[in-house]
């Protein structure tokens, strides 16, 4: 504790100046006064007992006899001391914040008790999290159940062998009469496309060469399917007429001639390997079978009718394989 009264120092017996320099043991019994630097503290020791309120300092006398015992006394009584603050500090802190309403924290819910209203928060998390990981799941399962119910048989024909249909195969009608045969073998082979939409498995390439039956039987009048054999994106031929009836694919040029129609439409996209592939393995079939005469013709059907089939991609391709003529 620092009084402002002059004294002698009770140490060195010499006269106190000034009152910073000045020291009164806090013991009631002794009181004694000395120089700060008589007192062997420290210059942070002394800081801290100017600075911190309530540390307080007894003399030698009171802390012992012996000056080594005396100062490790005096240290640790200083330390306690700052302990002491430091927790007076911490509860008049606390008490302020519990005293300001605005520095109270905030009720979860103000019309429960904080403990309810905390197990109430916890269950509508663990609600809302379950039920998005529910959502989540359903999702999956459902996009999964999706795709399995629109999953078509995509099965494909990329081993490089020749597999036909017959007409009772892929779920057609067989001709309302008997057929005109062909004169074999066959010196044209025309190759057109069905100007409608694309196939990539059996299934729906068998419904789509179903559809242009009924379009041929029903709308035009024809006892059968106008093709002698269509070729599907999924790898497979489709037999119409076969080979050894007359077609109805290209007037004026149905007698003599094999028509090949690629199901899809070719303006602007490019067929499948697999179905020119198909087509391929298809003419070199007939040629085996001498259904085909070995100098035969090869043209597109844009060549001998006015239309434009087989579309532009498809027709760029043919014009590269063999037999394909120029002239009519």
């Amino acid at each position: 504790m620092l009084d402002s009264a002059l004294e002698c120092c009770q140490k060195c017996r010499g006269v106190i100046a000034t009152i910073p320099s000045r020291i009164k043991c806090d013991n009631g019994l002794c009181s004694r006064v000395l120089h700060s630097q008589c007192t062997g503290l420290t210059k942070e020791q002394l800081k801290l007992l100017e600075t911190i309120p309530n540390l307080s300092w007894k003399c030698d006398g009171c802390l012992g006899s012996n000056q080594n015992q005396s100062s490790l006394q005096l240290s640790k009584w200083l330390e306690q001391s700052l302990r002491q603050h430091e927790k007076r500090l911490e509860v008049l802190e606390q008490r302020s914040k519990l005293d300001d309403p605005g520095q109270q924290a905030p009720m979860l819910c103000p019309y429960l008790p904080n403990t309810i209203s905390r197990k109430a928060i916890s269950i509508t998390v663990a609600f809302v999290l379950l039920t998005t990981l529910l959502g989540i799941i359903l999702a999956t399962t459902t996009n999964l159940f999706g795709k399995t119910l629109n999953k078509t048989d995509f099965d494909v024909i990329d081993n490089g062998t020749l597999v036909m249909l017959k007409v009772a195969e892929w779920g057609g009608k067989p001709p309302k009469t008997t057929l005109d045969p062909l004169d074999l073998p066959v010196h044209r082979v025309i190759i057109s496309h069905t100007a409608a939409e694309g196939c990539e498995s059996r299934e729906i390439c068998s419904n789509r060469t179903q559809v242009v039956q009924s379009f041929h039987v029903d709308s035009w009048g024809w006892d059968h399917i106008g093709y002698n054999f269509l070729v599907g994106g999924d790898g497979r031929v489709y037999e119409g007429r076969g080979w050894d009836r007359v077609g109805a694919h290209t007037k004026g040029y149905n007698k003599g001639s094999i028509g090949i129609s690629f199901i899809g439409t070719f303006t602007a996209i490019r067929p499948a390997e697999r179905q020119l592939k198909a087509c391929q393995l298809l003419i070199s079939e007939g040629l085996r079978l001498k259904m085909l005469a070995p100098d035969f013709r090869l043209y597109g059907h844009r060549q001998l009718s006015a239309t434009e089939s087989p579309g532009e991609e498809l027709y760029k391709i043919i014009q590269k394989w063999p037999h394909w003529s120029h002239d009519i």
